[in-house]
């Protein structure tokens, strides 16, 4: 087992019409359901950690929980850092990636889509340059996604959809490895109005594979928010009105095009919080931390298994 690059992971998936899980991760829990996950299901995977989570578990925790997870799973694994970046000014950006590069991170990701074409090429091909010396890939974004996700704050009035003009000149001028794009996804929990019908704008994801043949395309703010899952969060003292996400078909069909990378992160945490509000009610007695993270790491990993089987492909791939 080794940490790798996403790169033969794309070129497979691109190849085989499916996408690697790029699942975000925050404790030891969340960690073992992916990785445990994986390996019951044979899927190459994705960790990725935000800003938040560095902030939050400190990058030395995360990389060894990742060196822990690969001891136990036997599985080669990439570390990404996910919107590297994000809230920064150009060289705060490039110190960020600059750190998990020589961190020990396999990928990064600098999201410089709040700039200007002509910015975002700058700062991603500086980040290149670094990283690609180094043996790290680098992805980056065109477009901007609304929601929020830790450092990531687009109102909806802000999101923009990729151009797709603008994708072979920023592609050529910076040398990414893989593209992040807006087609109507976007971060957290509530990515859709009530009676707002779920849409993806497949016209641009077909324009920009056809402008960049076999090139890898990721989509972020993916999470499909499950209803019984709202319910269950809802129905034990939770708050949660109005949670709509992306359908699972939609993402099906994105994974059998260009789109080999899917980013997972809502789900994850509505499950994590919906499980421990179960378990509270279904066990007032407890207080042991382990009774109720093992019912929710259990959890967890279903549905990661549910995602690899049913969403991304990826079953059986390795």
């Amino acid at each position: 087992m080794a940490l790798v690059t996403t790169k033969d992971m794309f070129a497979k998936a691109y190849a085989g019409k499916y996408a690697i899980g790029a699942f975000n991760v925050n404790n030891m829990e969340i960690v073992q359901a992916i990785t445990e996950a994986a390996l019951e299901e044979k899927s190459p995977v994705i960790l990725q950690v935000s800003a938040g989570a560095r902030k939050y578990a400190k990058p030395t925790y995360l990389t060894k929980l990742v060196e822990a997870a690969m001891l136990d799973t036997g599985l080669d694994m990439a570390l990404h850092l996910d919107h590297g970046g994000a809230g920064l000014n150009p060289d705060q950006a490039f110190e960020e990636i600059k750190s998990c590069v020589d961190g020990g991170f396999s990928s990064v990701m600098i999201d410089g889509s709040h700039y200007s074409l002509a910015e975002n090429i700058e700062l991603t091909k500086r980040c290149v340059e670094y990283a690609h010396a180094r043996g790290v890939v680098v992805e980056a974004e065109l477009g901007k996604l609304s929601g929020i996700e830790d450092a990531v704050n687009v109102a909806e009035e802000d999101a923009q959809f990729t151009d797709p003009n603008e994708v072979e000149e920023f592609v050529t001028k910076t040398g990414v490895d893989s593209l992040a794009i807006a087609i109507g996804t976007s971060h957290g929990a509530f990515k859709f109005k009530p009676g707002q019908e779920p849409r993806l704008r497949f016209d641009i994801l077909e324009d920009i594979q056809r402008r960049l043949p076999n090139f890898p395309i990721v989509l972020h703010g993916a999470s499909s928010v499950m209803q019984d899952w709202v319910v269950k969060v809802n129905n034990n003292g939770g708050k949660m009105p109005d949670a709509i996400g992306i359908p699972e078909d939609m993402l099906r069909q994105a994974a059998a095009m260009a789109v080999c990378k899917i980013n997972i992160d809502s789900d994850l945490r509505l499950v994590m919080t919906g499980s421990i509000r179960e378990y509270f009610n279904m066990k007032p007695d407890h207080f042991d931390p382990r009774q109720y993270l093992t019912y929710a790491r259990a959890n967890v990993k279903e549905l990661v298994k549910h995602k690899i089987r049913n969403v991304l492909g990826s079953s059986n791939r390795i």
